[in-house]
């Protein structure tokens, strides 16, 4: 008997070794699985609870934890309203990471935990944002009172919307015809578009081409470039993601996409100095990373920081009325064009609007004549499923693979985020939640259902609820 209680003795000691050098290596050098995780978490509680007014457990469980690694599960975040602060730590003790909320720019993640340059690498007098009115979409939130009934129908039929949907709106003949939101959700919260981003981030250039400051044609893009071959890359082939640079965009490791994200406080220094995998312009490769080089690009081209980091308000947001519209940056100063702008559907809707306008608002051509066509002109590369402007001509196989017109185009984002254009059906149709790619749900779905029971053009029904007279034209 004495025997076997020594044997236990020291299995228990053996246990409570093991335990305390694990928990010293977590503590000390803990892995960047761990690291990626909790700075995940830190930054999507931050954005959701400083920029859309939502409760932190509700964000850890809803977005970070129930969607995400088994991992996520055992993390835990505090959140210092005082200091404008997110913590997150695995198990509440390990790994920790941090975000940083800085007013209008948003949250960014803190991987170093600097918050004093995470602070000062943005400007805390952003200008103010007209005020939200009650005038009729586009120009104010008003909806109007002549919903269509057939389309209303399909948008409550979670089959067509799609699981954990939080927010529908149609578009048809430049009014809001039909709109819809989760449980929790409504038309004033602003919410992520995630991969939408690029579209505008590679607006955002295209207003800039309007100016003369860069062109598709441009090289020699970044100093760190000028002596080796990426001094050849265009501007044409990081918006068409032919680059050429190396990327990793696997997201169900740790990856490129993943370090640059949540490990990195300055996000350009990785894609800035990939290695060349091909030569630019003949081989597609969906990056981030690509993004991200062009918000530095164009930030660079705008002039003085203060002008860049008022430009996509100035140049864009307050023209198209989207109020709501929160581009973040990272924690160097450099708009995340890749992934993290937040609005309302509605003001999303003003972006998709704006783009079947091909690029004209209130009269006021905002982007080149042809740079709307480029968003959907697919790029021989990526066999016609991306475009020459950071836009998916068919995202998940042909538009006739679905039924869909030849002209549909698309924007498309990180579980469940969709704006689908469709210029010969004056439509467009924005679709955002939560919607992880493994369950299956296909946006071309709910299009597909949308322009079913539209009513035809000329028919007494689309004839009384069309205000199209009083839409920005093109």
């Amino acid at each position: 008997m004495r025997f076997v209680m020594r044997i236990l003795k020291a299995l228990a000691l053996l246990v409570v070794l093991v335990v305390i050098v694990v928990a010293g290596w977590l503590f000390v050098q803990p892995p960047e699985l761990l690291r990626v995780g909790d700075g995940y978490a830190a930054k999507i509680v931050c954005s959701n609870v400083f920029i859309s007014g939502r409760e932190a457990e509700e964000v850890l469980h809803d977005d970070v934890q129930a969607p995400g690694n088994p991992l996520l599960r055992l993390v835990r975040v505090s959140v210092d309203r005082d200091s404008d602060r997110v913590t997150a730590r695995f198990m509440g003790l390990f790994a920790p990471s941090y975000a940083l909320y800085r007013g209008a720019f948003g949250c960014t993640s803190v991987p170093d935990g600097n918050f004093e340059a995470a602070a000062k690498a943005v400007p805390f007098d952003a200008p103010a944002r007209a005020e939200v009115n009650e005038a009729l979409w586009p120009e104010g939130e008003s909806a109007g009172d002549r919903p269509d009934g057939k389309i209303a129908a399909l948008l409550a039929d979670e089959r067509v919307a799609g699981p954990a949907m939080r927010a529908i709106v149609v578009v048809r003949n430049g009014r809001i015809v039909s709109e819809a939101y989760g449980p929790g959700f409504s038309a004033k919260t602003p919410l992520i578009g995630w991969s939408m981003t690029k579209t505008v981030n590679a607006a955002i250039v295209g207003r800039l081409m309007l100016d003369g400051k860069i062109s598709f044609d441009d090289d020699n893009l970044l100093a760190q470039w000028k002596n080796d071959g990426r001094a050849r890359i265009k501007v044409s082939d990081l918006l068409g993601m032919e680059s050429g640079l190396a990327f990793n965009e696997d997201y169900g490791a740790v990856a490129d996409v993943t370090r640059m994200l949540y490990l990195d406080p300055d996000m350009v220094s990785l894609p800035a100095n990939a290695p060349m995998e091909a030569e630019p312009g003949k081989r597609f490769r969906y990056s981030s990373g690509t993004a991200v080089l062009l918000s530095r690009i164009w930030m660079d081209r705008v002039g003085n920081a203060q002008t860049a980091f008022s430009y996509p308000d100035d140049a864009l947001f307050s023209p198209l009325g989207m109020t709501s519209a929160v581009f973040e940056l990272d924690a160097r100063g450099t708009f995340a064009g890749s992934s993290y702008l937040y609005a309302t559907a509605h003001d999303w809707a003003r972006f998709g609007q704006f783009l079947l306008q091909d690029g004209v608002w209130n009269g006021q051509r905002l982007l080149p004549e042809g740079f709307v066509g480029a968003m959907r002109t697919p790029t021989t590369a990526s066999n016609g499923r991306y475009t020459q402007g950071q836009a998916w001509l068919a995202p998940g196989g042909s538009n006739a693979k679905f039924g869909l017109p030849e002209d549909t185009f698309w924007l498309t984002g990180h579980d469940g985020q969709s704006m689908a254009i469709v210029p010969s059906a004056d439509l467009v149709v924005i679709r955002l939640g939560l919607t992880p790619s493994w369950l299956g749900y296909q946006p071309q779905t709910l299009l597909k259902a949308v322009l079913a029971a539209l009513p035809q053009a000329g028919s007494p029904q689309q004839q009384a609820g069309s205000p199209r007279q009083s839409q920005p034209q093109p």
